[in-house]
């Protein structure tokens, strides 16, 4: 059996609001001939407010990807303490009984990863089975609950610790001034969140079957370029049809286990953008209302890529249709372009 607990999560002090974000793009690009474009597309996104590391003003500035790094490693030792111990709280569980960790973040990098530094000053064993993912994305959240799933499967005493960080905004490039750039730079938040996989007792959300699928040759329409100032995000406008070739899978999937998709009590997929929920509703056939956790994920926090799964599951979590018993779906959508999605079971 493979449990996932109530997802903590933590968001930075800095918030923004929707009129922060389109006052700087009318401020920094009052000639960009095609701003009314992107203040519209931003102005679609349903992210009302987001919460950013740094504040605005600071955000909008490139100090170099030396310091960007040294801010990501600032950011990872200075929140990460107190999410994990919500996470092990939420479990029931103490460091010690923890055998491995899923570490998902798209927005920074070192080497070795944030587990060596957890073993190092936070307890955990220095026995952790290291799992690191860097280059999943958005996807990664989902990703993360559906391996670590296989894992307490295939290891039923043991249990697994899911963290993820990322901080978007240290990706953002002044120079990018490209419609998809600046949607991009008014889309996405910072956040944290952790979460335990239990392979046995616990109380939460049984996962189940999983799968995934790739949509061929849109590997460049979800992608970073790596150059001398950092990770530069493209994003394609043909990334908003591909839900079509992905909800077959999906479909199968929750047919496969005698479910009907019409018949989820919950959805949660990651929402990076409100039209990727409601080409769901409409091509599974879902109660557009299952996607109450993940629009308002979305709209307090704005994109907060792997970390945003979490942030919807613990509403989820929080809310009274998670009672016992209860089955859906949660799904995640990132570069490749690729989708991960697992069924679940409240227990």
């Amino acid at each position: 059996m493979a449990v996932l607990c109530r997802p903590a999560v933590q968001f930075p002090d800095h918030e923004i609001t929707l009129a922060d974000t389109v006052g700087s793009a009318r401020r920094l690009h009052p000639d960009h001939p095609r701003l009314a474009t992107a203040v519209r597309l931003i102005e679609n996104t349903g992210v009302r407010t987001r919460r950013l590391l740094q504040p605005l003003d600071e955000t909008l500035r490139h100090p170099g990807v030396a310091a960007r790094t040294e801010l990501y490693w600032t950011a990872v030792r200075g929140y990460l303490p107190d999410v994990v111990q919500a996470a092990l709280d939420q479990a029931e569980l103490t460091r010690d009984r923890i055998d491995a960790v899923v570490f998902v973040s798209c927005t920074g990098f070192t080497m070795p990863s944030p587990i060596v530094w957890m073993i190092n000053e936070l307890g955990f064993s220095t026995r952790l089975h290291q799992l690191p993912v860097a280059q999943l994305g958005c996807a990664a959240g989902s990703s993360a609950i559906s391996n670590a799933a296989r894992y307490c499967r295939a290891f039923p005493d043991h249990n697994v610790l899911i963290v993820a960080c990322e901080l978007c905004s240290l990706c953002y490039q002044p120079t990018e001034t490209d419609v998809g750039s600046l949607l991009a730079a008014g889309l996405f938040g910072d956040g944290f969140a952790a979460a335990v996989m239990r392979g046995a007792g616990g109380r939460g959300l049984r996962v189940g079957p999983s799968a995934a699928e790739t949509i061929p040759h849109t590997a460049d329409w979800i992608s970073y370029e790596v150059r001398e100032t950092g990770f530069h995000f493209r994003l394609d406008s043909r990334v908003r049809d591909t839900m079509r070739a992905v909800t077959p899978g999906m479909a199968k999937l929750v047919a496969d286990a005698g479910w009907s998709t019409g018949d989820l009590d919950f959805v949660v997929a990651h929402a990076g953008g409100p039209r990727i929920l409601d080409d769901l509703t409409t091509y599974l056939d879902i109660d557009p209302a299952h996607h109450r956790f993940s629009r308002a994920a979305l709209a307090e926090h704005g994109n907060t890529a792997s970390v945003l799964i979490f942030d919807a599951l613990a509403r989820l979590f929080d809310d009274d249709v998670a009672g016992s018993g209860a089955r859906g779906l949660v799904a995640g959508f990132g570069p490749g372009v690729s989708a991960d999605f697992s069924l679940g079971v409240f227990i």
